[in-house]
């Protein structure tokens, strides 16, 4: 299932090769200024296109964030015209939280079905795999679509899909840990090591604090309803970068509020990107686009795609 290709409207560039936010803004805070907090270093609005809102790209934040490198918010109330088409990727994992809707799936590696409002997918693509999905019903649908960089020993695998139900995804407290672990709980998904991605939902007033797994240097958070209040500034309809470091996250919600926050290990391999895939080498690269033509033309045989 995808939902990076739905009504874009920039047919000159690439989800992998999109340029620079265009209101990226980098805060002027001294580091120390804050004693024994992380601090905003980058916050963004995004840039909205039709019924998506792209956060993060691999050749603008997603150099900063890696092995986070892609995100999109994507909401029907904003235009419901959301069209879910065929296409591939290699070399990244995606994930996809749906908040609010239902979606009908299907990818190459044999799984299909239907995604109820909270569940999870993740497809870890690997050397190659075609995906698509379409909404269902006529409510609202909206949610979040990650993608993480995998590194060499996992980037031309054997691709894999999975689906969870809402009950199926660990809770602690206020958050569901979709990616990783926090406390003692642990994501069913087998994505690799040092990487948390996690959903929150905080009643106004409400308190939390998250403190990052030992070498967590990269953090952000996105908040698309309600308002928060971290690192002493206020966050609204954005997206997040905190400076590198492994202090707390404190955070109070100042409004009913639900956010995505993610942390990890820096990534230490350079992006080296496709059009919808990501690699360490053009090594890498070439085999995974050479395996995504391969699949691609098996499906035009049968009519799937044109």
């Amino acid at each position: 299932m995808s939902f990076e290709t739905i009504s874009l409207r920039v047919p000159s560039q690439s989800p992998a090769e999109e340029g620079a936010l265009p209101d990226v803004k980098t805060s002027t805070q001294p580091a120390g200024s804050l004693r024994g907090a992380r601090v905003i270093t980058t916050r963004t609005a995004g840039r909205q296109h039709g019924p998506v809102k792209r956060l993060v790209s691999p050749s603008d934040l997603g150099e900063v964030l890696k092995p986070f490198v892609f995100l999109d918010y994507f909401d029907s109330s904003v235009e419901a015209d959301m069209r879910f088409s065929m296409h591939p990727h290699s070399g990244l994992a995606t994930t996809t939280v749906l908040l609010e809707g239902e979606v009908e799936y299907e990818d190459t590696t044999g799984a299909s079905g239907i995604m109820p409002s909270g569940g999870v997918e993740w497809m870890n693509a690997g050397s190659g795999v075609w995906h698509d999905g379409r909404a269902i019903g006529n409510g609202p649908v909206r949610g979040y679509q990650l993608w993480v960089a995998l590194p060499p020993e996992l980037e031309l695998g054997v691709p894999q899909s999975q689906y969870l139900s809402v009950s199926e995804v660990p809770r602690t407290g206020p958050a569901r840990v979709i990616l990783g672990r926090y406390g003692n709980v642990e994501s069913p998904v087998p994505a690799p090591a040092g990487i948390n991605y996690l959903l929150v939902r905080l009643s106004a007033g409400e308190q939390w604090q998250y403190t990052p797994p030992a070498g967590h240097n990269v953090a952000w958070l996105s908040i698309q309803r309600g308002a928060l209040r971290v690192a002493g500034e206020q966050v609204s309809n954005e997206l997040v970068v905190f400076g590198e470091s492994e202090d707390v996250l404190a955070l109070t919600a100042e409004e009913d509020s639900e956010f995505v926050l993610g942390s990890a290990i820096a990534h230490p391999h350079d992006l080296v990107l496709g059009y919808y895939s990501v690699h360490t080498s053009s090594e890498a690269l070439r085999a995974g686009e050479a395996r995504i033509r391969e699949i691609g033309a098996q499906l035009r045989r049968r009519g799937r795609i044109g």
